[in-house]
């Protein structure tokens, strides 16, 4: 084999998987040529310090794809050069919002023109989720997951082992059973506590803050949890708001608004009453848009940066290391508060 020594022993890509990647590296760089006869079996398990089987394994597979061609007696040979390939990702999310769209324009442009991307939504439902996993098992490279479901004590993780692992990224948070898989994640309890103690200096001018958290929705109940800490150890007057509409909104209280819908009720409410947000009551709403940055005079948010994660959940498939990283999540100060 031309390049030796290209076998990363800490990959979690299967080390046939490398053998194919080498080859196919070695035919784009010209140093096989079509119809030239590669080294056998024996000779790259030897050069590479792998087994017998595993090169093997590789041979057959490119064999299948028409890249090799073997001649009993004699050995494999290059049936075709051709061999560049968009790779094919399932981009798999819970619902379209915002947030979604903007990982998905940051995921796409960062992988340009060497993958393709088709995005399926699952609405929470694991039985919807199931349905676009077995009908495609064999049609991506990868399948990045979102996994925000209604019912987490299904088989969801029966589901997912299915996708061989090193064909699955998950971005936004990760599942407890299955800890040890790649994944660009928020801590939704920890985000929460940090980004709201970088605005307490607002924060002190309100009589009590309230975490408006609509029960209808499927968000994580782990900003709930982050909430209360943050409250109880600033020694903060709260309460958790399931429903808006039944809520009266309370001068000299601030607010933390986790749905769209609930913040553009809140601003109605607010104009009804004449009030101004940042004087008569605190606004702090989830997730970073432009459009927050207009109404009000400008929300004050707390956010992840939905870029910076499509862009991380790129680069991993891109460099083909798949790993563990936390997501950026930071407090936007505006006028708002």
């Amino acid at each position: 084999m031309p390049n030796t020594m290209r076998i990363d022993s800490e990959s979690e890509i299967p080390k046939y998987k490398q053998v194919v990647d080498m080859i196919i590296a070695d035919i784009e760089s010209g140093i096989f040529k079509q119809g030239q006869r590669i080294p056998s079996i024996n000779e790259t398990s030897e050069e590479l310090l792998l087994s017998r089987d595993t090169v093997e394994k590789a041979y057959v597979y490119l064999k299948k794809k028409g890249i090799l061609l073997s001649v009993r007696g004699k050995g494999y040979y290059i049936n075709q050069t051709n061999v560049s390939k968009k790779l094919k990702i399932a981009l798999i999310f819970n619902k379209l919002s915002n947030y979604k769209r903007s990982i998905y324009y940051s995921f796409a442009r960062k992988l340009g023109h060497k993958a393709s991307v088709d995005v399926f939504i699952y609405n929470y439902d694991v039985e919807e989720f199931q349905s676009i996993i077995d009908n495609n098992l064999n049609n991506y490279d990868y399948f990045v997951i979102l996994p925000h479901f209604r019912n987490e004590h299904g088989n969801i993780g029966q589901i997912i082992k299915k996708i061989p692992k090193e064909k699955v990224l998950f971005v936004d948070r990760f599942l407890d059973e299955l800890k040890d898989y790649p994944v660009v994640y928020q801590e939704y309890d920890k985000d929460i506590q940090s980004a709201l103690s970088c605005g307490l200096d607002l924060l002190r001018k309100y009589e009590q803050i309230n975490l408006i958290f609509p029960h209808d929705e499927y968000y994580p109940p782990y900003i709930v949890r982050g909430f209360r800490i943050f409250c109880q150890v600033h020694n903060f007057q709260y309460s958790v708001i399931n429903n808006l509409e039944n809520s009266e909104i309370r001068k000299g209280h601030a607010y933390v608004i986790v749905s769209d819908d609930d913040l553009y009720s809140f601003i109605k409410q607010l104009k009804q009453k004449g009030w101004k947000a940042g004087v008569d009551c605190g606004i702090v709403a989830y997730n970073e848009n432009q459009v927050k940055e207009l109404l009000c005079d400008g929300i004050t948010t707390i956010s992840t940066n939905h870029e910076e994660i499509g862009q991380m959940a790129a680069q991993m498939i891109l460099s083909r290391k798949l790993e563990r990283i936390k997501s950026p999540f930071q407090f936007i100060r505006r006028n708002s508060l």
